[in-house]
């Protein structure tokens, strides 16, 4: 492998990888991952089973901090809302961020919403997306603390449980913590286990930006006041315009770059015959190159504006006004190919047979990677889909693999720690 040819492996005391899982206590450690996998399904059902939206990850949080304490770590919450769990949090020099976020786009209304199907497999809300990063924390960290793998290794290591991940969240768990005068002067390494496949790594984060639209009117009554401005026909125009001009154009384009668009919430009304005082919708931009992500939000300026004109010109009476807001934004940034945590990576998966590529995504490893940091998103093992639904599914068949892999690299990571990324 790379890493051991270029000599990163050595500053982690070991000549492979090999070497370093024969170890006796890291050894027992891999062994514990494979045998105590009824443990960490019940632990990963139990978490889901606690709502966790955006803003309101409290719940949640306090269940992953008694968990850490439970295990033999020192757990503090910082003022974002963070759990940070280590062996030893009051130490000093420089440590490695294994994160994953608490907070799901939906979550069970009722606890029985999380439920093991007739094929073994986790059905509900949030049970992918990102309960299995989190149950992959607390069953790594318990195979630290349990099998005897401390000095410079273990203790060089802290559990981040952060919250703010999706939607409006804007990432802002991630910001906190990456924060120079907290926790940020410290972090050498950031390891993101968000969602559970081992087939991608995400080493290059895409931006992306949302906005709301709004537009409001005087409203009035479906038929008496018939022939006003009508925001949800305006704001309806501004989303087709939109929505065909930017899809012509990506049919166009030749760049190879990739970018995104998705409308997803709207909202307006009150009555089916009523003309609505105001419609609002939100919007995710996403792109690859920032000069695109500036031409998206122009052209949904854009768009707005002559969906506004049209409906106006048309109105009778009082027109219709609109604004443009943005609401969110996430910086992207790239690794490069040869960067330290992309060799460790590869060490590992080279040892564990993983078959993994490169891949680009919008994750919590945005913040560090935008500032120029050794950041990685991994899976946390196993299979999934449906995410961001309420069929979400998990499959755990497999998922030791993924906890191999996230504790091996840790363990590198932690050892090299003092040499520096």
């Amino acid at each position: 492998m790379r890493a051991e040819a270029n000599g990163l492996l050595g500053k982690a005391g070991v000549k492979s990888v090999a070497e370093l899982a024969q170890q006796p206590e890291v050894r027992q450690a891999l062994t514990w991952l494979s045998v105590r996998r009824r443990w960490i399904d019940e632990k990963h059902l139990e978490l889901c089973r606690i709502p966790a939206p955006t803003f309101q990850e409290d719940a949640r949080a306090g269940w992953m901090a008694e968990e850490f304490r439970a295990i033999g770590y020192d757990v503090s919450v910082d003022r974002a809302g963070n759990v940070i769990a280590g062996l030893r949090l009051k130490g000093s020099g420089p440590v490695v961020c294994i994160s994953a976020h608490l907070d799901t786009v939906l979550s069970p209304a009722r606890p029985e919403e999380v439920r093991v199907d007739e094929r073994g497999r986790f059905v509900g809300p949030g049970v992918a997306d990102n309960g299995s990063g989190l149950a992959a924390l607390v069953g790594v960290a318990a195979a630290l603390s349990r099998n005897g793998v401390g000095g410079d290794g273990a203790e060089k290591i802290i559990f981040v449980a952060n919250v703010g991940e999706e939607g409006e969240g804007n990432l802002s768990g991630m910001r906190y913590l990456c924060r120079p005068s907290g926790w940020g002067r410290r972090i050498g390494w950031y390891v993101v286990v968000d969602g559970p496949s081992t087939d991608h790594v995400t080493a290059r984060a895409v931006a992306s930006r949302r906005f709301e639209i709004a537009i409001s009117g005087p409203g009035g009554h479906s038929w008496s006041d018939f022939g006003i401005g009508n925001p949800v026909h305006a704001l309806s125009r501004a989303i087709t315009l939109f929505t065909e001009d930017q899809t012509e154009r990506l049919q166009a384009s030749r760049n190879g770059s990739r970018l995104s668009f998705n409308f997803g919430f709207i909202e307006g009304g009150a009555s089916v015959n009523a003309i609505p005082a105001l419609a609002r919708a939100k919007v995710d931009l996403r792109s690859e190159q920032p000069e695109e992500m500036a031409a998206l939000a122009e052209a949904l300026r854009g768009a707005v504006e002559k969906a506004l004109h049209i409906e106006n010109i048309r109105a009778e009476g009082a027109k219709l006004s609109a604004r443009v807001r943005e609401i969110g934004y996430r910086p992207g940034g790239r690794l490069p190919e040869d960067a330290p945590i992309l060799e460790y990576l590869r060490a590992v998966d080279g040892f564990l047979g993983i078959r993994s590529r490169p891949d680009s995504a919008s994750t919590d490893a945005n913040i560090p990677l935008s500032l120029g940091r050794q950041a990685i998103s991994i899976g946390a093992g196993g299979q999934g889909g449906g995410a961001h639904t309420r069929e979400e599914w998990y499959d755990p068949a497999g998922r030791e693999i993924g906890l191999k892999r996230i504790y091996l690299l840790a363990l590198l990571l932690a050892r090299a720690a003092g040499a520096g990324p």
